[in-house]
């Protein structure tokens, strides 16, 4: 007995050991079978995209040989070009993108998550071939009925091996960053000169071709009509920018000249790619903001989830006392936001889907300020809620530049029901005219606030969390990491939706995509952050407008009507009756007021190359501009892009010397030298192959490489570990094809080595 007795803790002692040899053996197991189904994946997609090619190449030579034998045709010649450009493009792609894809799963978050700006790119250019390779499909079963639209396939086709060829410059500049980058890290780091050369001349690649007809092809093909929408708004809107009109004459003059951008893709297109080359941070600012006109956010709120407690807070700028987390008997002292304009209040709102205790007491009634002729939505009831245990403190996005919480609350009285608790909304101050840090200040400042008095909030405070979107992302961490070098209370936790952690000026993967974005475009990002570091200046509004008056501005705004509506008529009349886009749009319209020709047209009137395509689009920024001091053609963007550029800081690149100001370079060794550097980006490129440059002259990006950039508080990605680690548990909430992907996988573990 006693020895039965002694064996047993034993046995009992063995059990765990084994158990937990099992699991460890287990968990080993299910490790190896990870990595070996990813490289399985790697290899089928690398397979799939191998088989994909060499079915595209197949297609491409049967119908070059099908158009080929039709005769000296127009059409049939051009079919011909472009097939031989897609086998070209295709056969030259191919390679690159089997190579980002074997190394892509290197700088994944984990196994769990496979995703990062490789990925992204080889899957955007997959996307462009699997397009291409079912019109190919298409074409070669049709091509010989009565009922196939040469003139609509050879445009698509056209349009397409537009996008695939500056996807393979993509792809070029992406081997360029991994064999630069240091190992393990998406995003560049090393000489600021050599990355202010690389974005320069990634800024001068063509971008109309992807917001034409090719709009949106690497997404879902349900959200191509909304960002076809968004696009043919956009354009509308920028005709008629800085017109001085009012709210109603811009709505009728885009409503009666938008027309046309809907019916000729590659007109939306050249103008898009206009707008994100030349406007500033004002117009994106002004666009942004037409979620908050009263009227749209009025139907909003009709159509989202009906909330007890809507109320617009004040916080006056008086400094109060908050407690240590480190000793509560000692305090330190949170002051009111002063940077830039001084002390000022803030404003918030304060969204409950029920009445809690302590929001409508009198206290928060004294905070409450008006919001014109929206009432409130504080509906009292006989019994109260009692306080809920957490409170979400919300941050929206917007670029720095635009938005209220106004256009975020829909969502936000969804998630007040869902997830039932209250939710303050800060409306922090914009740039321009509020730069870095008041943004900060300001959040922070509510933050602190809320965290003391979240009693009138209705929480009790238990746990708090931080959310925001893109630019309110970006505030989220810099609050968290302000509130620990304060020493007061850190939130629970950070949920962050594609958030700009890294605002430097510097190149990832996934920010090569946002030569396609539309929505986020490098040059607007640029502009933006460039707002928020200070080197925007403010919008002064004319005023010649306040010396017009009412009846002035009613009768100016009633001849441009007018006009826009003459314009879009014979617009819509010439795209309905034009037959192969023989004819120019320039003919219907007074020489006073010139149209811009579509893209297609002006295809047709330029001499085409040796591959039947048009050569003009295969010149560089630099023959373009000799070209144009040549030509008799009225084409003032170039030269003024040029002149911009000349009287701009050193640091600028300009591609549109002429032969007299390579000399005068020549002469400047600094000069010589950043030429030297492009050349070693440029050499990215093979040997015979051209990317298709922006027709719209250089742009001048801000490059916003000032020190401001590279504080912590401003790109926390470069936040050392130190401040890192005082950060709470963090979600980060990122969209595969976003060009801020790279921000939040770096945020992330490191890659693996």
């Amino acid at each position: 007995m006693e020895s039965a007795w002694e064996t047993r803790p034993q046995v009992a002692s063995e059990a765990p050991a084994s158990k937990r040899v099992r699991e460890g053996s287990k968990s080993e197991r299910r490790r190896w079978w990870r990595k070996a189904r990813a490289k399985a994946s790697r290899l089928l997609q690398r397979m799939d995209l191998r088989t994909m090619t060499q079915s595209l190449v197949t297609l491409a030579e049967d119908n070059m040989a099908f158009f080929s034998s039709q005769g000296p045709g127009e059409m049939a010649r051009r079919l011909t070009g472009v097939f031989v450009g897609i086998r070209e493009q295709a056969l030259g792609l191919e390679p690159a993108l089997g190579r980002l894809l074997s190394v892509a799963h290197l700088f994944d978050l984990d196994t769990e998550t496979p995703a990062n700006g490789y990925r992204s790119l080889v899957h955007t250019a997959r996307c462009c071939l699997a397009h291409l390779l079912h019109k190919s499909r298409y074409v070669a079963s049709n091509r010989r009925s009565i009922f196939f639209r040469t003139s609509h396939n050879l445009a698509e086709l056209e349009a397409y091996l537009a996008a695939l060829t500056q996807l393979r410059a993509l792809a070029y500049y992406a081997q360029h960053l991994l064999t630069t980058n240091q190992p393990g890290r998406l995003f560049f780091e090393g000489d600021e000169r050599v990355i202010a050369d690389f974005l320069q001349e990634y800024v001068t690649l063509h971008k109309g071709c992807f917001y034409g007809r090719c709009l949106g092809f690497q997404f879902t093909p349900a959200i191509r009509p909304f960002l076809q929408t968004i696009s043919i708004g956009l354009v509308s809107f920028g005709e008629h920018y800085k017109r001085n009109e009012t709210g109603i004459g811009v709505t009728a003059s885009s409503l009666f000249t938008g027309g046309r951008f809907a019916i000729d893709p590659e007109l939306r297109g050249a103008e898009f790619e206009r707008i994100i080359q030349n406007l500033d941070v004002h117009f994106w600012k002004a666009f942004w903001n037409i979620t908050e006109i009263q009227v749209l956010s009025s139907l909003a709120n009709m159509a989202s989830t009906t909330v007890r407690v809507s109320r617009l807070l004040s916080l006056p700028p008086v400094a109060f006392e908050m407690p240590l987390t480190s000793d509560p008997e000692l305090t330190v002292t949170i002051s009111p936001p002063l940077a830039h304009t001084g002390p000022g209040p803030v404003l918030v709102r304060l969204i409950s889907y029920d009445l809690r205790e302590g929001q409508n007491s009198k206290e928060l009634s004294s905070f409450v300020t008006s919001e014109g002729p929206r009432s409130l939505e504080l509906r009292l009831r006989p019994q109260q809620a009692p306080r809920s245990r957490a409170l979400v403190v919300h941050i929206h996005g917007g670029g720095f530049v635009a938005q209220t919480s106004k256009s975020h609350e829909p969502y936000l009285k969804s998630w007040a029901q869902e997830l039932g608790v209250p939710i303050l909304s800060i409306d922090y101050s914009l740039a321009p005219e509020a730069p870095f840090p008041r943004a900060l200040e300001e959040c922070f400042y509510a933050y602190c606030w809320a965290v003391k008095h979240c009693a009138l909030l209705g929480s009790t405070g238990e746990r708090i969390c931080l959310a925001g979107d893109s630019a309110g992302g970006n505030l989220c961490f810099t609050v968290s990491l302000r509130a620990a070098a304060y020493g007061v209370r850190v939130p629970d936790g950070i949920m962050a939706a594609y958030p700009a952690t890294m605002l430097q000026s510097t190149a990832s993967p996934s920010r090569l995509l946002s030569l396609m974005d539309p929505l986020l475009p490098l040059s607007v990002l640029s502009k933006c952050v460039s707002a928020y570091a200070g080197a925007e200046t403010e919008d002064h509004s004319d005023s010649d407008q306040k010396a017009l008056g009412v009846m002035g501005l009613v009768q100016r705004d009633t001849a441009l009507l007018l006009r826009d509506l003459r314009l879009g008529a014979s617009s819509w009349l010439n795209s309905f009756l034009e037959l192969g886009g023989q004819k120019s749009h320039l003919k219907s319209v007074p020489k006073t007021e010139p149209m811009r020709r579509s893209v297609s047209e002006a295809a047709l009137t330029q001499p085409e190359g040796p591959l039947g395509t048009n050569s003009l689009k295969s010149l560089k920024l630099h023959d373009l501009g000799l070209r144009n001091s040549s030509d008799t053609t009225d084409t003032p963007e170039l030269s003024l892009s040029a002149e911009i550029l000349s009287s701009s800081a050193p640091s600028t690149v300009n591609f549109l010397l002429g032969s007299e100001d390579e000399s005068e370079v020549s002469e400047a060794p600094e000069e010589l030298n950043s030429k030297d550097r492009l050349r070693g980006v440029g050499s990215a490129f093979p040997e015979g192959f051209h990317p298709r440059r922006c027709s719209q002259g250089a742009m001048w990006m801000p490059l916003y490489s000032a020190p401001i950039v590279k504080n912590p508080f401003m790109s926390p990605l470069l936040a050392p570990d130190s401040m890192l680690q005082t950060l709470p548990p963090v979600h980060i909430v990122a969209c595969a094809l976003d060009p801020m992907l790279d921000d939040s996988v770096m945020r992330g573990p490191p890659p693996q080595s």
